[in-house]
């Protein structure tokens, strides 16, 4: 799993795993915003941060990952806007998850499930109804006073080894522990799993779930390369991390979630009552078809990040150059990296729109681009509405339908781009304007 490449440069950087020296290029995309640092109206004309968004891969053990350049407490601050509650989609998925663990692990009243980075409650509401005592766990103090307005249990804290002793301290330890979207989020990975052995009872069961890297690289999602995730993981990787501090993975789900992720099943390693699931070794061989073992795999994904920009670009100007108007739905992160890596503002978008009412009157960082609340696009009827979180696409697509009343399709553009007709929203009617101008 080890290799040199090329482009290997010796530097002082250092895999927040390993420590191994970071030499090799996985993605550059250049200089970029906090993807979720919007802005208010009296912030444009004020100096705004700018950071290498340059993503490494370890050559020892293949983790993809960002360098550090802001503390965790700024980044998931007071003003942090990313409330789960406002996707339907993903309400769903986790009142699923919430049906299926129940009835697996047999939780009762007298369990007792943790969720670490519990954001404004989306998940823990669910065991709430089931009469199961919970924690929630969650550093931004905004989404937080959210989940405590629903009545969610939430200490607003980083979670780390320092957060689980004191809890273990206070009698608490999980049997269920999880971690949804989180393990991306976390600059000093080591503590932060140490922290997650301590918090687990000894025959308790830990769930996370992280994007793929596997999904990331075959289809091309650079967009979720962003400040805010400084680590992008594969099975294979996974399993060593866990491993080191004791926790053993006995089953893993690959899941359709943010565009590909893989729900993992942890246990401690001298926990013997667990069987290893032939998932696991089936995505172990997978993943090495696939080249995740591999230095080179890795190193490939750069040109192809490129190829997508300057198809995307192409794709944009000739629209503006028709005449045709062009609105975005969703101020998601993901989108933020997409806009700013290949220069697309105003010139091209002319506003984008939310859900969330903490996003709508603020704007985009890095570009600018206002957001406003989804009534804007009937009021507009744009030609194009461009859906920045393209893993809820189809999620989007029903509830804008009305955009066929006036021509409008939907635009999406990773793994590359694509156009759909409202009235057959779940099949791209072509990749070039030509095909439907």
């Amino acid at each position: 799993m080890t290799g040199q490449s090329a482009n290997a440069q010796p530097i002082g950087r250092r895999c927040r795993f390993c420590a191994a020296p970071l030499r090799v290029t996985f993605a550059d995309l250049g200089m970029s915003p906090f993807a979720n640092s919007y802005l208010k109206p009296e912030q444009l004309h004020r100096l705004e941060p700018f950071y290498p968004l340059h993503a490494y891969v370890c050559e020892r053990c293949l983790l993809a990952q960002l360098e550090a350049f802001e503390s965790p407490d700024k980044i998931f601050n007071e003003e942090y806007a990313y409330f789960a509650s406002y996707s339907d989609s993903w309400l769903q998925h986790a009142r699923s998850y919430v049906e299926m663990i129940t009835e697996r692990l047999g939780l009762t009243p007298s369990s007792q499930v943790i969720e670490v980075a519990s954001n404004d409650g989306y998940l823990l509401r669910w065991f709430v109804d089931k009469g199961i005592p919970i924690l929630g766990i969650e550093p931004s103090a905004s989404v937080a006073k959210a989940a405590l307005q629903r009545g969610i249990p939430t200490l607003i804290k980083f979670f780390g080894t320092e957060t689980a002793c004191e809890l273990v301290a206070e009698g608490k330890q999980a049997d269920l522990l999880i971690g949804n979207n989180v393990l991306a989020h976390v600059p000093n990975l080591n503590d932060f799993v140490a922290g997650l052995k301590l918090l687990l009872k000894p025959a308790g069961v830990l769930t996370m779930e992280f994007h793929h890297v596997l999904r990331l690289i075959e289809e091309n999602q650079f967009d979720t390369i962003y400040h805010e995730h400084f680590s992008y993981f594969s099975f294979t990787t996974a399993r060593q991390v866990f491993a080191k501090y004791g926790l053993r993975l006995f089953d893993v789900e690959e899941i359709p979630v943010t565009g590909g992720s893989l729900r993992i099943y942890a246990c401690h390693s001298d926990d013997k009552s667990k069987a290893v699931s032939p998932r696991v070794g089936a995505l172990f061989a997978k993943e090495e078809a696939a080249g995740l073992t591999r230095l080179e795999t890795y190193v490939a994904f750069s040109e192809r990040v490129r190829a997508v920009k300057r198809n995307l670009l192409s794709f944009l100007i000739d629209a503006k150059e028709r005449g045709r108007s062009i609105a975005g739905y969703g101020a998601a992160a993901k989108g933020n990296t997409l806009l700013n890596y290949c220069g697309v503002g105003t010139d091209f978008l002319d506003y984008v729109v939310d859900r969330s009412p903490y996003k709508q009157g603020l704007y985009l960082p890095g570009t600018h681009i206002p957001i406003a609340s989804p009534d804007r696009i009937r009021q507009t009827k744009p030609d194009y509405v461009l859906i920045l979180p393209w893993n809820i696409k189809d999620e989007i697509m029903e509830q804008l339908a009305y955009i066929g009343e006036w021509g409008g399709k939907f635009l999406v553009l990773i793994p590359d781009v694509k156009v759909y007709d409202p009235v057959e929203a779940r099949v791209p009617i072509g990749d070039t304007l030509q095909v439907y101008s």
